[in-house]
């Protein structure tokens, strides 16, 4: 019973030397998942810097759709979306009050669309 007790703590010993010398079969998957990793955290931070800059050309670029300068006339010019809009409220019974409320402009201005519409012949 003795021999067998030595001869496994031997056994356990040799295989315990031998598994140092043994190739880790998950070396390489761990290497290429940390190369992976790698090349992620670079590709995000490219595209952010990307989407930076993108951004920042946007804010110069930036006009407002529902006004326009207009440098000519010295008055502000209203663009043609917001127009409709007016004239659509108008059309469909609502209050110069209500609709500069809702469109962000003056009184005068919404009076001035409304005007401007019924001069090209559309009536209200």
């Amino acid at each position: 019973m003795g021999y067998i007790i030595i001869s496994l703590f031997v056994l356990a010993a040799l295989l315990f030397a031998i598994s140092f010398f043994l190739k880790d079969p998950y070396k390489e998957l761990r290497e290429e998942i940390d190369q992976l990793t790698i090349q992620q955290i670079q590709d995000l931070y490219q595209i952010k810097k990307k989407l930076k800059v993108l951004e920042e050309e946007l804010l110069v670029n930036d006009t407002p759709l529902e006004k326009q300068s207009s440098f000519n006339s010295g008055k502000i010019q209203i663009h043609d979306i917001i127009k409709n809009q007016v004239w659509s409220l108008a059309q469909q019974g609502m209050d110069i009050n209500q609709i500069a409320k809702l469109s962000s402009l003056t009184n005068k201005e919404v009076q001035e669309i409304i005007n401007e519409f019924v001069d090209k012949g559309q009536i209200v």
